[in-house]
């Protein structure tokens, strides 16, 4: 094993949890972390909602009860990698405020994003009409327009990608996670051996 990784293997784990309605950005800016934390040697897992929902959970619907089941499988994952020292990554709507907060409670080093963006944003950005058609009433259990969706009140970090670029909200992220402890910070702090 590489010398230069070991600072970060050994640094803690813990998960960045992404919620906001469907289309808000959230397996974008999953994507982006995955990369810059991969880029500096950390091990990193991404757990996006619709390959969780083809797998772990396959089978489940969207009553509140398999919502609810859906994300303490996430979270349960997600314990597992973050207690061995993985950053790993949740990006799924997780509607509600009191399920976010069991996963918080049961993972510990936990960081909520909150990935805001105006359902007229969503709307325009959605190229296969499901919001339209949940509007019109189309669509059954659609989280934001028939199914609710429970801001979070006190996110650790909250963006909106209707008014900010991936890079923007990936920048803000990373600055909170350096905060933490949970990732190296930038190259500015970087000592210039004039001490």
């Amino acid at each position: 094993m590489s010398k230069a990784h070991r600072p970060q293997d050994a640094a803690p784990g813990c998960t960045v949890w992404f919620t906001g309605l469907s289309g808000a950005g959230k397996s974008t800016l999953s994507r982006l972390l995955e990369t810059e934390l991969r880029r500096q040697g950390r091990r990193v897992e991404v757990l996006d909602g619709d390959v969780v929902r083809t797998n772990l959970s396959k089978g489940l619907g969207f009553s509140r009860e398999d919502r609810d089941t859906n994300i303490r499988r996430i979270a349960f994952v997600c314990h597992l990698l973050a207690r061995n020292g993985v950053v790993a990554i949740s990006a799924a709507i997780s509607p509600y405020r009191d399920t976010r907060e069991e996963a918080r409670r049961l993972i510990g080093d936990f960081v909520e994003v909150y990935v805001r963006c105006p359902l007229p944003e969503l709307v325009r950005r959605d190229v296969k009409g499901l919001y339209a058609r949940a509007l019109r009433g189309e669509i059954a259990h659609f989280t934001g327009v028939s199914d609710p969706y429970e801001e979070p009140e006190h996110p650790d970090v909250a963006v909106d990608s209707s008014a900010e670029t991936p890079q923007q909200s990936l920048e803000r992220i990373l600055k909170h996670l350096e905060l933490r402890g949970y990732v190296e910070a930038g190259p500015e702090p970087r000592s210039t051996g004039s001490e």
